[in-house]
């Protein structure tokens, strides 16, 4: 737990997510509609996704309800790689879909360049309203974060996040007006900030008793599915970005295939269970509990998962899996705070990192 009111930028900034959230979802409305009407009016047939770092993992998990959500045909590549992937010939009318917290980095810059070379329009995702890239956009979606001074991005991801999937519900609400799931959806997105404060105060003890008694271990596996997938992967870069740890996010099922060689009992593993994932888990959790693994599970189904977990972190019931991204990554973040302190690190500056990278 926190010993004294926000120690460091990194801590107080995942505190302010609720506020940052609320705000994006108070201020954004009218520039996500407008996007969402000029995709539905274009009559886009390819939506191309690319950020770095955090911003690729918030691409991931939006880029799952653009598709899942809106019917959307997306491709997510990492920025620097854009004009590397991008074809000569675009057959497709296409829009590129850029976000950046900065929307400084010369890579997401290059990839927008790349993009306009190919006469591809482009819609920006950015908490920097007079930034490089949103004035290169033919669109801009803003975040509502605030400033964020920790090198390791906290709010910005959950406001990208949240930003994301106001887009793809306001596309779903213009193609299908009439649907109830989007309605429902919308209210649950609407009282996500309250989600994430009762998460925050669900899970921090927790994440500083876990943070503490792992603090001797270097090599950390995280598991997630579906969108948390895009939420292991960036679990997996606070531990490395925060408290030197190595660390790697995979799809669930994926580990099977090869990195299972790679644990011992000294190997923690951390499961990422909504829901609906929680009867897969089980087979996974019982494989890697033979060989002697450590396991820790965030889940929303705690009583489903004591016998086959070591320590099974509680997330609240009742947010639908495909907004639980912005849940999920709470503790993470939280452990990866608390890991560094343990570690007598300095989770805000992390020695070779910047916040822009050139």
């Amino acid at each position: 737990m926190i010993q004294e009111r926000f120690p460091h930028n990194m801590i107080r900034e995942i505190h302010e997510q609720p506020s940052a959230i609320q705000e994006t979802l108070n201020k954004a409305c009218i520039q996500v509609r407008r996007t969402a009407e000029a995709v539905v009016s274009g009559n886009y047939e390819m939506i191309y996704v690319v950020g770095s770092g955090t911003s690729y993992h918030a691409g991931l998990a939006g880029t799952y309800a653009l598709s899942g959500l809106a019917g959307l045909l997306t491709s997510i590549v990492p920025a620097s790689e854009f004009r590397n992937w991008l074809p000569s010939s675009i057959p497709k009318k296409s829009l590129l879909l850029a976000i950046s917290q900065s929307g400084e980095s010369s890579d997401i810059l290059e990839a927008a360049e790349a993009a306009a070379e190919r006469r591809i329009d482009t819609a920006a995702l950015t908490n920097t309203p007079e930034s490089p890239l949103a004035t290169k956009a033919d669109f801009l979606l803003l975040t509502y974060a605030g400033e964020e001074r920790a090198v390791t991005a906290t709010k910005s991801y959950t406001a990208q996040l949240t930003a994301l999937f106001m887009l793809a519900h306001e596309i779903s609400t213009l193609r299908w007006p009439k649907s109830e799931k989007m309605k429902a959806l919308r209210n649950t997105l609407e009282n996500s900030p309250r989600f994430v404060r009762e998460t925050v105060a669900l899970t921090d003890r927790k994440m500083y008793d876990l943070a503490h008694s792992f603090k001797h271990v270097n090599y950390f596996f995280l598991l997630g599915s579906g969108p948390n997938y895009a939420t292991a992967l960036e679990g997996a870069l606070k531990f490395k970005e925060a408290c030197n740890l190595f660390s790697e996010g995979f799809a669930s099922r994926e580990f099977l295939h090869g990195p299972i060689q790679l644990i011992d009992g000294g190997t923690p593993i951390i499961f990422i269970a909504t829901e609906d994932e929680v009867e897969r888990h089980k087979t996974l959790m019982k494989k890697m509990a033979g060989f002697g693994a450590p396991l820790i599970s965030i889940s929303d189904r705690k009583e489903d998962l004591v016998k086959f977990s070591t320590n099974v972190v509680e997330i609240p019931t009742g947010f639908p899996r495909i907004l639980s991204p912005i849940l999920y990554v709470i503790p993470l973040q939280l452990f990866a705070y608390y890991s560094s302190i343990a570690r007598n690190l300095n989770p805000d500056k992390p020695e070779k990192l910047g916040k822009v990278v050139k």
